[in-house]
């Protein structure tokens, strides 16, 4: 039942269950049973050992799966570094030296937005690593982990997409060096022909001009508005009844020790570890040459975060322990206790993505990906509107496989084939809108990596902070399809960003007149 339209159930059951049931590994966990029977034509024996090979994929792949292992590592460190700012007292010291010089809502938010585009490197790294420096600092401005959430999974991988100097810039320009490979009518590089498509890529450039909108003014609607008015008037910032992937359990004991320096010293190493080893492993696989696009071609991200977060990590143990001698709230004991607690913080996080890896190995053996490909490849289609077509089918199957990468590994020769001998000079538009729908389906996916992953950095429930960014991720993929609609039709990048501008101009003057949420004093 490979490459058939029964390939796309099992994401379209794990999908309605997880928004029916808010059970995200009940939902992900149903998703891949019925994948495994599919796959399998219902064979209970070879559904069972599939079953096997789609858990243990992610630690053995043909030997040891350093990428997904190190992955999970990395959430885990992650999980101590958080525990022992904590016990520290840094993430408590920080909220304050950030209160005396961020004095509204309005500052926090647009802090949160800004180092999301600051951290630009790898959208695993910012959702985890913009989370640590905001939430202390959005949590004192009662700003919903919803709406953290929203911030950090919208400048995450839209600010990837599109830089050059990332790991997601680094694997596109590889794949669309392929594309133009023996195209005579192009005569650009494909670093080129990436930095034309970066203001191509309408649905980033929506979703970016709405992120910044939104916490700039306070503007709210859909599920999130209800979040944030529970926020603001009560000061509950989020549902302590549901799962919080990265919430801390145990109760640690409060003092004024901390500094700021607790929480920022392993951030900061967190981050100059993981760029160096990124760096680093990216020249010695590159064969020593010192080329920038190639290191980051060749770079090991997974190796790059556990070296990162190691070293983060084991600064946040030696500066508690360091406070031994003078705080008496602190003692060795706490030490192994902080560590486990930051373990166990972290188990929900490692399940959901072990699951949706899972889930993810058996849609790629159903070859659903290359099912809705086909479709639209075999379809006689006018070519004016191949653009948004692609956008579409983007958005689709990165939303029903949970991988924008995929999507696009996919995608991109498909599109380029297409668009080379049905219409060249939309090739680059076509291109742009794959990567575009490629996150949008990310956006939107409850069995996204990237979407579970901002969820952790936040502290938000899960299927919260889907639901609640729903509207506005669909919001900007309406605007990116009638711009891809416009260059279809015209060719002009002008024209078709000018109307994506005007659209943006039009619906912010409308969502300007909301009233805003009252404080209850």
């Amino acid at each position: 039942m490979e490459n058939t339209i029964f390939s796309i159930l099992p994401p379209i059951i794990a999908i309605v269950m997880v928004l029916l049931t808010r059970r995200v590994l009940l939902s992900l966990g149903a998703g891949i049973v019925a994948a495994a029977f599919i796959l399998t034509a219902f064979s209970p024996i070879e559904a069972l050992k599939e079953l096997f090979n789609s858990f243990a994929i992610t630690f053995w792949d043909e030997g040891f799966n350093a990428y997904n292992v190190f992955i999970l590592l990395f959430l885990l460190l992650l999980g101590v570094i958080t525990a022992f700012v904590s016990l520290s007292g840094g993430s408590r010291a920080f909220a304050d030296w950030a209160s005396k010089r961020i004095k509204s809502r309005r500052g926090a938010k647009i802090l949160t937005v800004f180092l999301g585009i600051l951290i630009f490197i790898d959208d695993y790294f910012n959702a985890l690593a913009v989370g640590q420096v905001a939430r202390p600092i959005t949590d004192r401005y009662k700003i919903s982990r919803a709406k953290l959430a929203y911030f950090i999974d919208s400048t995450a991988a839209p600010i990837c997409v599109v830089s050059p100097v990332s790991s997601w810039g680094a694997a596109i320009i590889g794949i669309v060096a392929t594309i133009l490979a023996g195209q005579t009518y192009v005569t650009m590089s494909a670093i080129e022909a990436f930095l034309w498509m970066a203001p191509m890529n309408f649905y980033v450039v929506a979703s970016m001009a709405i992120v910044i909108f939104v916490a700039v003014r306070d503007v709210d609607f859909g599920a999130m508005r209800k979040h944030e008015t529970l926020a603001i008037t009560t000061g509950q910032l989020f549902d302590a009844e549901k799962t919080i992937p990265g919430e801390m359990k145990e109760d640690f004991p409060a003092h004024d020790h901390g500094r700021v320096s607790d929480l920022l010293l392993p951030i900061l190493l967190l981050v100059v570890g993981t760029v160096s080893a990124m760096l680093w492993t990216g020249y010695q696989n590159a064969g020593q040459v010192f080329d920038i696009w190639l290191i980051f071609e060749n770079t090991d991200v997974p190796v790059s975060l556990l070296t990162g977060g190691l070293l983060g990590a084991s600064t946040s143990i030696i500066l508690y322990a360091l406070q031994i001698r003078y705080n008496k709230a602190a003692n060795a004991s706490w030490i192994g206790r902080g560590i486990l607690a930051g373990i166990k913080s972290m188990i929900g996080a490692v399940l959901i993505l072990i699951f949706a890896w899972a889930l993810t190995y058996l849609i790629g053996g159903l070859q659903t990906g290359q099912y809705l490909a086909d479709a639209v490849a075999k379809g006689n289609i006018p070519t004016a509107i191949l653009p948004v077509l692609l956008f579409l089918l983007a958005g689709v199957m990165a939303f029903s496989t949970g991988t924008s990468w995929g999507s696009f590994g996919i995608l991109l020769p498909i599109a380029g084939k297409i668009m080379s001998q049905a219409e060249p000079d939309l090739l680059l538009p076509a291109l742009a809108a794959v990567l575009a729908g490629a996150v949008f389906g990310d956006h939107c996916s409850p069995i996204s990596d990237t979407t579970i992953l901002s969820s952790t950095g936040a502290g938000s429930n899960h299927i919260d902070h889907v639901i609640t960014q729903l509207p506005y991720a669909i919001t900007a993929a309406v605007i990116a399809a009638i711009g891809y609609i416009v260059i279809g039709i015209t060719g002009s990048l002008f024209m078709a960003l000018g109307t994506v501008i005007i659209i943006l101009v039009i619906l912010f003057i409308f969502w300007s007149r909301q009233q805003p949420i009252i404080e209850k004093h």
